[in-house]
């Protein structure tokens, strides 16, 4: 019988462990190395005082991709965890006595757009139609392209749908002839600015996020996003995927151009082929010799990356009112916001903030009669991050919090942990302490991101949201479908 092939993939995050399921299912010996104590990556989870939180991702939208991962392995979602639907899906605050809710039914959905704009329902239904549509394209066939060269895309079928995927106009200019109402504006370009880049230099294709948001609905597996990774661990483990964690990787050695050796602080490991699933920078520039890196640092420089984030996580002595499961605070002038994190990066002035309280829906997450906060502020990567700043920006959020939500809630703070630029590159070597990846501009789409094939190791591919098809939870859980894809072809084709 013949030996199969060893694979060793570096990090444990959604990509690396659906690459290492796809991987496996095809015959390979997949030994994933984590860096930290336990598997997840961004979706890490921890206790404390009772309190349990995630520490990354807390939006599940694109429901199918999730299922299509369990089903490619015989399993299910329900087989893992309990998937509810939330209704709201999320509260938007734009001021102290003005606040709405993004409701499940499209009845309802309708009806807010034409209270907010009289006749806007039309145009949702078209906007609609048009984002599902490049659902539709995307998610079932663009984002499947591994993106090594331009003729992926010459594809007759795929090339009848380019021009619906609306790549050379911006999300600006495409919500702005729609809809006139800046409360409706907002509603539909955050997305976009939360997770990538400005609207008016964003592909209007990413307004498939807002079928995702709208139509698909926002969801939540009961006991948190972490139910997840121990979902997708145990299909891994199935498979015959071995983790082995405390395993930070300090030097992959090519001999020429093939690595066979990847090392760690206490221990080497042989290799036939490696997934570099981790941050791609600090796995191509850190742990790989020079003459073997494709980029420099001139190059990772000029990317232009999503945001980091400041995050805090609470723990309250008592129930809240006026907040939902999601809830984003855009009280402040989103011109300010954008110029702060992608024209003239600085600590903002005055955020927009996230609030995510998944003990609203879920009572496991905090002890009987206290809340769990995840308090997100979006910030530009790259910066300088000290406690004073860190400080500075929690108070005046905690300020806001209160003013709009009509309660007390800084005194009544029992536990409080925060986590920023510098944790994301400490605990995931994170790229400038980047959170979501690269920004999603027309320049750094498919063909434009960096490679998730090496060209100078043979055998040293990438996957993950600095790579296609780029970042998010959905596409992280692709991204690794597309590597185990690509690396299969080539060892078939010898």
């Amino acid at each position: 019988m013949k030996t199969p092939k060893k694979v060793i993939v570096i990090g444990s995050g959604f990509a690396g462990i659906s690459a290492a399921c796809s991987l496996a299912q095809k015959g390979y010996k997949v030994t994933v190395l984590e860096k930290n104590e336990s598997p997840g990556g961004r979706a890490s989870s921890y206790q404390e005082a009772g309190f349990t939180f995630d520490m990354g991702p807390s939006w599940y939208w694109m429901p199918g991709v999730f299922e299509t991962f369990f089903h490619r392995f015989g399993s299910s979602v329900a087989a893992h965890y309990d998937l509810k639907r939330l209704d709201p899906g999320y509260r938007v605050f734009f001021g102290k006595k003005e606040h709405y809710d993004v409701p499940a039914s499209m009845e309802e959905m309708y009806a807010l757009f034409e209270k907010l704009e009289p006749g806007s329902s039309a145009n949702l239904t078209r906007f609609l139609k048009e984002a599902s549509e490049k659902y539709d394209a995307g998610i079932n066939d663009f984002v499947y392209r591994p993106g090594l060269s331009i003729f992926e895309f010459a594809d007759p079928k795929l090339l009848s749908k380019l021009f619906k995927l609306q790549l050379f106009t911006s999300v600006r200019k495409h919500v702005y002839s729609l809809f006139k109402n800046d409360r409706l504006r907002k509603l539909l370009e955050f997305p976009v600015y939360f997770l990538g880049a400005l609207p008016q230099n964003t592909p209007a294709l990413y307004t498939l996020m807002n079928y995702a948001d709208l139509q698909l609905g926002t969801w939540y597996p009961m006991g948190g996003m972490y139910k997840i990774v121990e979902g997708m661990v145990n299909v891994a483990e199935s498979l015959g995927v071995e983790f082995i964690y405390n395993q930070e990787v300090t030097e992959l050695k090519p001999i020429d151009g093939i690595i066979t050796t990847v090392v760690t602080a206490n221990a080497t490991y042989e290799a036939d082929i490696v997934v570099g699933a981790a941050d791609y920078h600090h796995v191509e520039q850190k742990l790989l010799p020079a003459p073997y890196r494709q980029y420099d640092e001139a190059y990772w420089n000029k990317r232009v990356m999503a945001p980091s984030s400041l995050i805090y996580y609470l723990g309250i002595d008592k129930k809240l009112n006026n907040l939902q499961h999601h809830n984003l605070f855009f009280d402040a002038s989103f011109e300010q916001f954008g110029d702060e994190i992608y024209t003239t990066p600085r600590w903002p002035e005055k955020p927009l903030f996230y609030v995510c309280a998944p003990s609203v829906t879920d009572s496991s997450v905090a002890p009987e009669g206290k809340e769990n906060l995840f308090i997100l502020i979006p910030l530009a990567p790259g910066m300088e991050d000290t406690e004073v700043l860190r400080e500075k920006c929690y108070t005046q959020v905690m300020e806001r919090l209160e003013n709009l939500t009509g309660q007390s809630i800084a005194p009544h703070v029992i536990y409080k942990k925060s986590f920023a630029i510098n944790d994301f590159k400490e605990r995931y070597n994170s790229f400038k302490g980047n959170a979501y990846g690269l920004a999603n501009t027309l320049m750094q789409t498919a063909v434009f991101k960096p490679s998730l094939k090496s060209k100078k190791v043979k055998n040293l591919f990438y996957t993950g949201q600095l790579t296609v098809p780029g970042p998010g939870v959905p596409p992280s859980i692709i991204s690794g479908f597309v590597v185990a894809d690509e690396i299969d072809k080539r060892q078939k084709k010898g």
